[in-house]
């Protein structure tokens, strides 16, 4: 179901540094997403949004909210959005609030990141160019496979794969900072050297500018029960192998991961691709700000 909510605040300003994205505030247009990807962190009780999978709420005021405090802001800054759902989830294409949201950045000189699975994301491509011309503009999108049946099976609201990568292309010759998340990275599933190997050398190929990875998932109460049920649906017996590797741990890195991370660094830096500077995720680490903004 999708109803219309009013926001009071849009605009969250990022604690500390952000070494995953260089963010300097978050925002979220809607809450729930349709993308319904299996995996998704924001199912957790911690975020109160018991429903969403069945509904997604459309701050209808959200433009107008976010006109005001752009112009109240004393430092601009880099905007981000796309952390607790997509923007260009497919509601989007009519209620158009990211494309209002950029227009008000646009015309504020902020700059912009925005995270997304949807090749929705290429409609605003001029309004990008208008930001990039004063500030920053950059396109992240999540590729976390390059295989499009696994890729429809874990985020089944979402484009594939393929279609994300041409998306990349058509950003970067449109001037457009193109960028890929490459995370979460499922073990078991997404956790080859084969299948990272292939997702940097096809963005290399698009014109990625940076890709971002964390070779792991983060699991905690509802979201784990949620994501479960859906191994069990589509890959029978894997969830035990989840179960005797993780148990109750919040974060769940690949076994392979230090591995995994040496190898993609080296592979990036010899295409000419960025990479975070966070640290990698690890079975021993204590549980870091995944996407470097408030909730």
């Amino acid at each position: 179901m999708i109803r219309e909510i009013r926001a009071r605040t849009l605009l969250s300003r990022v604690r500390g540094m952000d070494t995953w994205f260089g963010l300097d505030f978050g925002m979220n247009l809607y809450r729930g997403c349709q993308h319904h990807c299996i995996y998704c962190d924001f199912r957790s009780e911690c975020y109160g949004n018991d429903r969403f999978d069945e509904d997604v709420l459309v701050k209808a005021n959200a433009v107008e909210v976010l006109r005001d405090e752009l112009r109240r802001k004393r430092a601009r800054g880099i905007v981000g959005t796309g952390a607790m759902n997509d923007p260009y989830m497919p509601l989007e294409a009519e209620a158009r609030l990211a494309a209002g949201a950029l227009q008000a950045i646009a015309e504020f000189g902020f700059g912009v990141l925005v995270i997304t699975k949807s090749t929705l994301v290429l409609r605003d491509i001029p309004l990008f160019q208008k930001i990039a011309r004063q500030s920053t503009a950059a396109v992240s999108l999540t590729v976390t496979t390059v295989d499009d049946e696994l890729a429809r099976v874990v985020e089944p609201g979402a484009p594939p794969a393929s279609e994300r990568l041409r998306a990349l292309r058509e950003l970067a010759q449109a001037g457009i900072e193109a960028r890929v998340a490459l995370m979460p990275v499922l073990p078991y599933l997404e956790d080859s050297w084969e299948n990272v190997e292939a997702i940097v050398e096809r963005a290399a190929a698009c014109g990625v500018r940076a890709i971002v990875a964390s070779f792991g998932l983060t699991m905690r109460g509802r979201q784990r029960d949620y994501f479960y049920r859906r191994l069990d649906e589509s890959f029978p017996g894997l969830r035990v192998r989840y179960e005797e590797s993780y148990g109750e741990r919040y974060i769940c890195a690949s076994p392979d991961a230090a591995r995994l991370h040496e190898r993609f660094v080296a592979l990036c830096a010899a295409r000419g691709i960025q990479t975070s500077v966070s640290p990698l995720l690890a079975p021993s680490a204590t549980e870091p700000d995944l996407f470097g903004w408030p909730a």
